[in-house]
């Protein structure tokens, strides 16, 4: 080998040799790169959190501000739905009209049906109605004694005054009848 061979060969032997070390050098940066991040991270996580926080109550102010809109309180009406036993009827679905006009229908899964039995009570509509007499229909359909079809349909009258009208359909056993009977309740 020549003069040339000989430098060449030992100039690759130093580089090879200072890659290491230059590898370790940009750890070392990285590593103070990671360590500025992480302290900058920790500066600003306080920060990010009263963000989140702002950004939470911000929307809990827009869904009342929509709401508000959609639904004035003076008049809005509000249905629910509860379930109280399951001995002589189990729901399948409900359909509701309101002044002869259908603004509900719901057709219930198992697991629903399930929550509903444990107490869960659904809110089946809101809406906006004048003040007066108003009716409203619902019709139940499921299955009664003996795993037999069910349909039965209730009609029920309110008044509307001034305020909200909160009204809550309940399906429930009567024990002393043997039977399902289907009540309701209001409230402003």
């Amino acid at each position: 080998m020549n003069c040339r061979g000989y430098v060449w060969v030992s100039f690759f032997c130093v580089i090879l040799m200072l890659c290491p070390l230059t590898g370790r050098a940009e750890a070392a940066e990285d590593s103070k790169e990671q360590n500025t991040v992480s302290a900058d991270i920790d500066v600003l996580e306080p920060e990010i959190q009263a963000l989140k926080e702002e950004i939470v109550e911000l929307n809990t102010l827009l869904f009342k501000l929509q709401e508000d809109l959609l639904f004035p309180e003076d008049s809005s009406v509000v249905v629910f739905l509860s379930v109280e036993g399951d001995h002589y009827f189990q729901l399948d679905s409900v359909k509701l009209t309101l002044n002869d006009q259908m603004v509900a229908s719901y057709l219930y899964t198992d697991r629903e049906k399930k929550a509903l039995k444990k107490g869960g009570i659904q809110r089946l509509y809101i809406g906006n109605v004048r003040s007066g007499e108003h009716h409203l229909v619902a019709i139940f359909n499921g299955e009664g004694p003996q795993q037999v079809d069910y349909k039965r349909a209730e009609t029920f009258s309110f008044k509307k005054e001034k305020g909200p009208v909160f009204i809550k359909l309940i399906v429930r056993d009567h024990l002393e009848m043997k039977r399902v009977e289907f009540a309701y309740e209001t409230w402003n």
